[in-house]
């Protein structure tokens, strides 16, 4: 069975960092693209980063260029994300999103190419 479990969300302070690790079952993380996506009330879900399958390489939005950093645990089964110097623009609900039914090369930062998702993890940024 495929899940994909969020954790490591929480409140911290502008200018903080939080690590966010996404615990995958049912399929091997290194052989599919992975992305993480926020939501922030009241907008869209928008890509963050993405890792490709295979090693294939990674993709970051212009907002996270430079503050965040995705990596997948080789041969096991989580992905985290490394977020600094949080800003309140970062705020939102994360999610992690795996693309297995129709993966492409290199991942993309588009909501609909993701078919299986976790439940997500609260980031709150405050002073």
């Amino acid at each position: 069975q495929v899940q994909l479990v969020e954790s490591g969300g929480g409140l911290v302070q502008p200018g903080g960092s939080l690590t966010l690790t996404c615990t995958v079952s049912g399929f091997n993380p290194s052989e599919y693209n992975i992305a993480w996506f926020r939501q922030a009330p009241w907008k869209e879900r928008e890509g963050i980063s993405c890792l490709s399958q295979l090693n294939r390489g990674s993709v970051y939005a212009d907002s996270v260029k430079g503050r965040f950093a995705m990596s997948k645990d080789d041969g096991g089964n989580t992905v985290k994300l490394q977020m600094n110097n949080l800003q309140s623009d970062d705020a939102g609900i994360y999610y992690c999103a795996a693309e297995l039914l129709t993966p492409v090369p290199r991942c993309l930062l588009t909501t609909s190419r993701y078919d299986e998702w976790g439940q997500g993890t609260q980031v709150t940024v405050s002073s």
